[in-house]
């Protein structure tokens, strides 16, 4: 199930009013993802339609810049068949940036399963990384 950008506002707009003062970037993110998550568990949809929900994310890592970052990411979506289509990486002293806009409609991973693969990565390099449906990254940038 795909959402318009109205009803993506709406459900961040009513998780900002449920946590009140307790309202973060990144706590109304977690909630709109588990929305919509959920909202894909709830859809019965042809096989051929289940093994990746999305058809783009927004990938953004970031921390002390060190040999094998750009690989060990672009490895695992070699692997998962996601296909990038743009990056942009920036190096500042020690620290590096990086933003990745992934396809992911010939993935062989569900974006939850994905992530998860990530976070492995980033746990092992001692990075952060996060992955997003587009829409929700548009979503959250216009809030």
């Amino acid at each position: 199930m795909k959402f318009s950008e109205e009803e993506l506002r709406q459900i961040a707009l009513n998780a900002i009013n449920e946590l009140g003062e307790k309202a973060s970037p990144e706590l109304v993110k977690k909630i709109v993802a588990k929305a919509v998550d959920e909202s894909q568990e709830n859809v019965d949809l042809p096989k051929s339609e289940t093994k990746v929900g999305f058809d783009r994310a927004i990938l953004t890592s970031f921390g002390l810049d060190r040999p094998g970052v750009v690989a060990k990411i672009t490895n695992l979506l070699f692997e998962a068949n996601c296909s990038l289509q743009d990056i942009s990486q920036k190096i500042m002293g020690d620290f590096y940036t990086i933003i990745m806009i992934v396809d992911l409609s010939s993935g062989k991973y569900q974006m939850k399963e994905l992530d998860e693969k990530l976070q492995e990565i980033a746990n092992e390099m001692n990075i952060k990384i996060f992955l997003q449906h587009e829409n929700i990254f548009r979503q959250m940038h216009r809030i």
